[in-house]
């Protein structure tokens, strides 16, 4: 349990989730520490801010005493400050586990499903936050504490049933589509997931009502649905799609609430503000200060992330799974609609390459060009019987690319260039960024 009295230390404090959690605790009061690899990950940025320590992984770091150990999903026995807690006799509590604590403490928000759940809680973090104190935990390594805050607005993580450990108020589910095969054994696996973690939402149920899986979801409390279709409780209307961003009014169980606008792109940005809107109206949140943060909200971390040098403009985007690309790619040509659209595509874990190998193949055909670097190795999963070669021999014009030859990119002109995937491909674009720069 929690405890102000003591030292919180995390055990893989880099990981995005853990970051966030840590900075989340650190503003809420709490003696905050932990400890990782000594690489550089873009996550220890906010904590070497906030002034957080973040020590090397050593045994010496556990103490029997005054200490809450919070332990990343990731690190098993071999770790040795998991092992020294054993030896130790020292308890630790989960991610999921201490981030229920932090939900029943608020009225509590959840945002989970296969995509779009960073972009989502990062929206509605912001929306809540223009009116009310709001904390909130997002999975790209932000976490924000507000003393005494009325809200808390969390990612809600599908993997391994993480999502299982809380008991939200309210839960948004942007969408089911199959993932991590990791773990789940089939599409009905996955879905029974769902199926527990909305039973365990206390107020209201919030789905796309594009998603049939979400449409059959059974619940006790009120289910709410968003989307563009007439039968939708809240309904996207009078869409316009421009390039600097999307506008559209609200129809509210048929009432329309006004117009509203946001400086994001793609089809699935008006779903994950609609969604927003939803949750909000229905706290009863003023619809200008529901307008005034949509406006004013420009996009969390690693989701279509832009950067402008001259006739080339870098997106950074997260999308790893079919779904996320195609939304992407969609957004990219609604914002740069003449310019060659360029997708450096790094896959993610050999299981979903296998997976997905068709859905890769056929999106990365309809770009201008397309560039595959080595497929990502995960901790979990170091090697498989498909190669990034295998990829792009389906894909015409393709290329393997990998940091050796990273210099061929500088021969697109004129072009919108994504780095898209989950793993450690922001090294592709640094290395890339520094040829642009001279």
């Amino acid at each position: 349990m929690l405890d102000k009295k003591k030292q919180i230390w995390f055990i893989g404090i880099k990981g995005t989730g853990m970051a966030s959690l840590a900075l989340l605790l650190h503003d809420l009061g709490f003696n905050v520490a932990g400890s990782d690899i000594t690489e550089y990950t873009f996550t220890q940025v906010p904590l070497e801010k906030a002034e957080i320590e973040v020590k090397p992984f050593a045994a010496d770091n556990i103490k029997a005493a005054g200490q809450v150990v919070v332990k990343g999903n990731a690190f098993k026995e071999d770790n040795v400050e998991v092992k020294a807690c054993k030896e130790q006799g020292v308890e630790w509590q989960s991610y999921p586990d201490t981030v229920e604590e932090v939900v029943q403490m608020h009225t509590s928000i959840g945002i989970s499903g296969t995509h779009g759940k960073t972009s989502t809680t990062g929206l509605l973090a912001h929306v809540l936050g223009e009116a009310a104190p709001t904390s909130y935990l997002i999975g790209d390594g932000e976490g924000k504490g507000v003393q005494n805050s009325r809200f808390f607005v969390y990612e809600a993580d599908e993997y391994r049933r993480h999502f299982l450990a809380y008991h939200p108020d309210y839960q948004i589910m942007t969408n089911i589509d199959f993932d991590h095969p990791d773990y789940f054994k089939d599409q009905a696996d996955y879905t029974s997931a769902f199926q527990t973690a909305a039973e365990q939402t206390k107020k209201g149920l919030f789905v796309w009502g594009g998603n049939k899986r979400l449409q059959n979801l059974k619940v006790t409390v009120p289910k709410y649905t968003y989307g563009f279709a007439a039968d939708n409780d809240f309904q996207a209307v009078a869409i316009e799609r421009k390039t600097t961003g999307s506008a559209f009014d609200v129809l509210a169980h048929g009432k329309n609430i006004g117009r509203f606008a946001i400086r994001l792109f793609g089809d699935h940005n008006i779903l994950n503000a609609l969604a927003v809107i939803a949750v909000a109206y229905t706290e009863q949140i003023p619809v200008e200060d529901i307008r005034k943060g949509l406006l004013t909200y420009h996009g969390a971390k690693r989701r279509f992330s832009e950067k402008d040098f001259g006739d080339i403009n870098i997106i950074d985007d997260y999308a790893h799974h079919p779904t996320e690309m195609r939304a992407t790619i969609q957004a990219a040509r609604q914002k740069f609609p003449n310019k060659r659209l360029v997708v450096v595509f790094q896959p993610h874990t050999f299981s979903r390459t296998k997976k997905y190998a068709a859905d890769f193949e056929e999106i990365l055909r309809g770009v201008d060009k397309a560039y595959v670097t080595p497929i990502y190795a995960s901790t979990r999963e170091q090697s498989g019987d498909i190669s990034s070669e295998d990829l792009i021999a389906q894909i015409p014009g393709a290329e393997v690319i990998d940091l050796e030859n990273i210099a061929d990119l500088t021969q697109n002109k004129d072009s919108v260039i994504i780095f898209m995937g989950a793993g450690d491909i922001p090294k592709y674009e640094d290395a890339f960024e520094k040829l642009l720069q001279g």
